[in-house]
């Protein structure tokens, strides 16, 4: 089973946990109530053992909170494989960090890895039977965006018209107790500022803000300032097409293209640009939009 679609299993695991660790987060609001985009819980709705399997496997991270928390901590956002192995992918990384746990919680880790290794099993042969066209639907309703609707962290209403104001805007998922998204951001506000007479613009969605959080979003202004990054940041209605994009999202930081169209151009980036081949690649594709929206002038 590929890691994009363990959504369901994901966002519910950062309700149980609160995980800090950058791979599973979501705001709260999100893992509760935005997850109609998802074909995962579209699943789970309509089959009780496969939401059963979610269930048994999310007790697993529960039960044993802080091995795992351990694991999300240590993982590799930038090298997450969105075709790999789930079990496998989790199991890599406690492999590769083996000597950061001690001998009861590595135990404990690889009896839990066998356990989801054979709950994967399960969950892939009953998601083969998934309708194709459900997940057709999923990747049409993906491909763009239809409404926006929020406030930036000044209190200034924001909707879809935000795209249609740029050639490209460059969607920033975060949340504030994300070490590698809070790294990145001065980079960010670089990037921002290399491509703002370009026509392009860079905006941050921080997860933990959804739905108007007056303290997240404070809290999240106190670290954009320590950063030192000045670009646009919004606090988004988790209903929106945009904060239900968010809940599919499996690791932090994610930046996506759209155009002034709200349609999502090229494939998600997943992991920080100050990484300089990710800022680099990223900026290649800002600019291949801002190309393709002057030609069509």
């Amino acid at each position: 089973m590929n890691l994009s679609k363990n959504i369901f299993k994901i966002v519910t695991l950062s309700a149980v946990l609160a995980l800090t660790a950058c791979s599973t987060k979501t705001n709260s609001a999100v893992s509760n109530t935005t997850q109609s985009s998802s074909s995962s819980e579209t699943a789970g709705e309509t089959n009780p053992e496969l939401n059963d399997l979610y269930q048994q496997e999310n007790q697993l991270f529960a039960d044993h909170k802080e091995a795992w928390d351990k694991v999300f901590n240590m993982m590799n956002k930038g090298n997450a494989d969105p075709n790999a192995d789930y079990a496998e992918y989790l199991a890599s990384a406690v492999e590769g960090n083996k000597d950061e746990f001690t001998e009861e919680e590595y135990k404990t880790l690889t009896e839990d890895l066998e356990k989801i290794r054979e709950i994967e099993k399960k969950i892939s042969e009953l998601e083969s039977k998934q309708s194709t066209s459900a997940s057709s639907e999923e990747s049409s309703s993906e491909s763009s965006f239809a409404d926006l609707s929020g406030v930036d962290f000044d209190g200034n209403k924001v909707d879809k018209s935000l795209f249609s104001k740029n050639a490209v805007t460059v969607l920033n998922f975060w949340f504030t107790g994300c070490k590698p998204c809070v790294e990145e951001l001065p980079k960010l506000n670089k990037l921002n500022e290399a491509i703002k007479a370009k026509g392009g613009e860079v905006v941050g969605i921080n997860t933990d803000t959804f739905d108007g959080s007056e303290s997240a979003i404070k809290d999240a202004k106190k670290v954009l300032e320590q950063q030192g990054a000045k670009y646009r940041n919004l606090s988004i209605d988790s209903s929106c097409d945009v904060g239900k994009y968010a809940s599919n999202i499996m690791a932090f930081p994610t930046t996506v293209l759209v155009d002034r169209n709200g349609k999502i151009v090229g494939e998600p980036l997943l992991g920080g640009v100050d990484n300089q081949e990710n800022y680099d690649a990223l900026m290649k594709q800002i600019e291949s939009v801002i190309a393709a929206d002057s030609a069509a002038k």
